[in-house]
């Protein structure tokens, strides 16, 4: 077969963004491919701007290729023009930096972050030259593991996928590295190494598990074989502050999502929005401190050469020593020109002090989530803000300077009304005439609310499990009375297409009997259905038809307490029980505090073996 850098030599020149194609980036790690025991192929299944702004890849990445015994290499997916001349000549999904086909490597890691990239993970393994489906490939090598926030309902893609690692990554994958270097040299089969795998904590190996059924379809029982534990618990890294980091990141040669140094400040959240999958799985709470922090995103900067740093988390501004660390950072990013990102920004704590230091260096654009348009909805998603907090923050906003802001928003949520629906606009006209009212505002200057609106799917581990989403019909309704409310030119509303919200939440919450259906979707033509370019959810009905699916079984029914879910078996630290209690709650329109004010009792403490608050 003809060397893989050849061909491409060949074929580059006729796609848009070769860059994404090419490796050879700054910071890129190349080793001997004699001297390492282990290869191992991380794959993002969406194109190479996405998965290069993702910081779980960038610390895995940095994390094994720290190890002198392995290789990790970056592998993402093609955009069609690619794909069809890497099928055209034969060109077999490879590795950036070696270049070597991953079906040679030993380990093939898919991270889930998206539930509509399960089918662009069958697609790598068909261009990576394998078979599609677990028990079609009988050697040790090479394994197929997958982890990320959708691994926690992993069951539609358990055809396809050997192990799923729950939880936290860090010290499970270089656990997962020592086992199958060890059946590696004792020449173990496939399926000792699975058994063997079963036992550490946070390995989930689906063939371990038998699924069995009642006859309207719902979980009757999962029973666990050879040895596996009958309950699946996730793995956590205790000490956040001790946790391994990168000193350096691959910088890109083209443009990505999120082009910047990042730096990650906390883990979980103490929120507790009922929607927020995020804020559940994450869970127990852990903070870095201060001087790590500072040490982490001076390192990366001056290693990167990136003149941005990100402040990232689920709520940047919960973190507990903010203001100093804000003060330690500046020591040195205003010397140098660097500007500091805080995404994750809370409504009820922004304050003129975060404002001011936000915007020392340059104005980033300023976004809130609201969430939902009324007092009484917020109360049952238990987003704990206020209306005149809302409006407080975009003032505060506004008299740092601040002219655009962004309102994220959903739709579809637990007991909505119209009338919560068109309180969205009505809340976004109050914040445009916050604006007007200043008695300093800017002099030759409009204002601009971003109104985004999201279709609520609902999610495994949190309280609104249970939740039917709003069909497609109902959604279409809400979006025409969210613009039928808008009487305003300074307000701009932009909405997510229902069909892909959907198809999410049928798949969010789908058993192994998807399997077929991701299969024939994916057969027809669907790989990078999160674009809405590629996305044809007639392919999809087509294959839920064909495969015997009802969708709507799996998005728009509500569940009962006690129904056994698919994913009922994993331990994600928080207790159904909890979820249940406060999916009570929110049906009494009852918020509960925050986990710095009183706990809740979810359970996830015991994951740290004590409270997560001395």
């Amino acid at each position: 077969m003809e060397n893989v850098q050849k061909a491409l030599e060949r074929i580059l020149l006729q796609v848009q963004k070769p860059a994404r194609y090419t490796g050879g980036e700054l910071g890129s790690i190349i080793k001997d491919p004699q001297k390492v025991e282990l290869r191992f192929a991380f794959c993002f299944p969406d194109v190479y701007e996405v998965g290069m702004s993702h910081l779980g890849m960038k610390i895995l990445y940095a994390l094994q290729n720290a190890r002198e015994d392995c290789w990790c290499e970056r592998v993402f997916a093609p955009d069609q023009d690619m794909e069809q001349l890497m099928r055209a000549h034969k060109i077999p999904l490879y590795g950036l930096e070696s270049f070597d086909p991953i079906a040679a490597f030993d380990l093939i890691g898919f991270t889930l972050q998206y539930e509509l990239s399960f089918t662009a993970v069958l697609n790598m393994l068909d261009l990576a030259g394998l078979e599609v489906r677990a028990c079609d490939r009988k050697a040790l090598a090479p394994i197929v593991v997958a982890g990320g926030p959708c691994a926690c309902n992993p069951e539609p893609l358990a055809d396809f996928v050997d192990l799923f690692l729950l939880g936290e990554g860090e010290e499970l994958n270089l656990e997962l590295l020592d086992l199958y270097k060890a059946c590696k040299r004792e020449g173990t089969t496939k399926q000792e190494f699975l058994k063997r795998a079963a036992q550490i904590q946070g390995v989930y190996v689906p063939s371990l598990y038998q699924v069995h059924y009642h006859a309207n379809g719902t979980v009757a029982s999962v029973q666990a074989a050879d040895g596996a534990p009958a309950r699946v618990q996730k793995r956590i890294v205790k000490e956040l502050d001790q946790v391994f980091y990168p000193e350096n990141f691959v910088v890109p040669f083209t443009q990505t999502v999120h082009d910047r140094a990042m730096v990650e400040v906390l883990r979980g959240c103490i929120r507790g929005c009922r929607f927020c999958q995020a804020g559940f799985l994450y869970r127990p709470f852990r903070e870095k401190q201060p001087d790590t922090i500072d040490r982490n995103a001076r390192t990366l900067c001056e290693n990167t050469g990136y003149d941005e740093v990100s402040l990232t988390s689920l709520s940047t501004s919960d973190l507990s020593q903010l203001e100093p660390l804000l003060n330690q950072m500046l020591s040195w990013t205003e010397r140098d020109a660097v500007n500091i990102a805080l995404p994750s920004l809370r409504v009820d704590n922004f304050s003129k002090e975060l404002a001011q230091r936000v915007a020392a260096v340059r104005k980033s654009s300023l976004t809130f989530a609201p969430e939902a348009g009324t007092q009484r909805l917020r109360d049952v998603i238990n987003k704990n803000v206020t209306e005149q907090e809302v409006l407080r923050t975009c003032r505060t906003a506004f008299e740092g300077g601040y002219t655009n802001v962004k309102l994220y928003f959903m739709l579809g949520l637990p007991t909505e009304t119209d009338e919560d629906v068109a309180g969205i606009v009505h809340l976004a006209q109050k914040v445009v005439e916050e604006f007007y009212h200043l008695p300093d505002k800017p002099k030759g200057k409009g204002v601009n609310v971003t109104v985004s609106v999201a279709c609520f799917v609902p999610k495994p581990f949190t309280p609104f499990e249970f939740e039917p989403q709003d069909t497609m019909e109902q959604l279409r309704h809400k979006q025409q009375i969210l613009l039928d409310t808008v009487k305003s030119k300074k307000i701009t509303i932009k909405y997510h297409d229902s069909p892909t919200s959907f198809l999410e939440a049928a798949l969010a919450r789908g058993d192994r009997r998807m399997g077929p259906m991701l299969e024939y979707a994916w057969r027809s033509g669907s790989k990078l259905d999160g674009w809405s370019d590629y996305f044809s959810m007639e392919r999809w009905e087509e294959a839920a038809q064909v495969c015997g699916i009802d969708l709507a079984f799996y998005a728009n029914r509500t569940r009962s307490y006690e129904e056994i879910m698919p994913w009922d078996h994993l331990d994600y630290g928080v207790s159904k029980a909890f979820l249940v209690r406060e999916n009570q709650l929110a049906h009494a329109d009852t918020v509960t505090p925050h986990c710095r004010k009183s706990c809740a009792g979810c359970g996830a403490n015991r994951l740290l073996g004590g409270a997560c608050f001395g």
